[in-house]
């Protein structure tokens, strides 16, 4: 499933924060939004997955305005991981993956506990499934609203900045997976090596704006970096694998 955002623009007190932003998610990509703190990030993906109402643009799956879809239907081709997630009641672990499992007609209860029971194995938290989600670190708890999202079985991913809270190991296991998912997935990266390695395409947003547009390569140059970023890069390429990393100073 397709994701377009077009035209998208949000305005506050009188000022854009979002400024007609156009942007798509070609079936099956892992494409990557980045951009420095403020820059709309947060604002442009609340839109996509419908918790903000833009004050202009539309966002499409598959063709289809998202606002004129039900919201259990939207939710059955669309989940979403915002950036804070707050949690009044203490559920357990397995209670809030379930959760995941609520806009789908079709469930049983048997068909429902098995597909919580591998998202939670393959975000690995099957072994916190009787704790409670607030007595969890950040990092746990980050790994199961990951694992309730994939229980809803998406056709698209929203995710605000998704390996917030993780150690080394589990951002690169948690990117890994959505990118092993085949799904189509629409993630706000602060890590730019983790977006190098791991995103099919970037868009670069600053004030608001979307600035340069293209694969990793194409992207992360030392002149957008400077302009966007305020830091010195240098390319290099990873021993293994290839792809490209970054390393950074500041500017003199």
């Amino acid at each position: 499933m397709r994701l377009d955002l077009e035209g998208v623009t949000v305005e506050v007190a009188g000022a854009r924060i979002v400024d007609d932003i156009r942007l798509a998610v070609p079936e099956g990509a892992f494409v990557g939004l980045v951009g420095p703190n403020g820059s709309g990030k947060s604002t442009l993906l609340r839109c996509a997955y419908r918790a903000l109402r833009p004050d202009a643009g539309v966002i499409r799956l598959d063709g289809d305005d998202v606002r004129t879809m039900r919201p259990a239907a939207a939710a059955r081709v669309l989940a979403a991981l915002p950036q804070e997630s707050a949690a009044e009641f203490d559920f357990t672990v397995t209670e809030v993956v379930a959760m995941g499992r609520l806009p789908h007609r079709e469930r049983t209860a048997r068909s429902d506990r098995d597909i919580c029971a591998h998202a939670m194995e393959s975000t690995g938290v099957a072994h916190l499934a009787d704790r409670g989600f607030l007595a969890l670190s950040g990092g746990e708890k980050q790994r199961v609203l990951i694992a309730r999202a994939l229980a809803q079985q998406p056709r698209v991913l929203v995710l605000d900045e998704p390996t917030n809270h993780l150690d080394i190991a589990h951002q690169l296991e948690i990117l890994s997976l959505v990118r092993a998912s085949g799904l189509t997935a629409l993630a706000a990266l602060h890590d730019l090596n983790l977006a190098a390695a791991h995103c099919d395409l970037l868009y670069v947003i600053d004030d608001g704006r979307i600035v340069a547009t293209g694969t990793p390569a194409e992207v992360l140059r030392p002149a957008l970096l400077a302009d966007v970023f305020g830091v010195h890069a240098h390319p290099v390429r990873h021993p293994v694998t290839g792809t490209l990393q970054l390393l950074f100073d500041l500017l003199p």
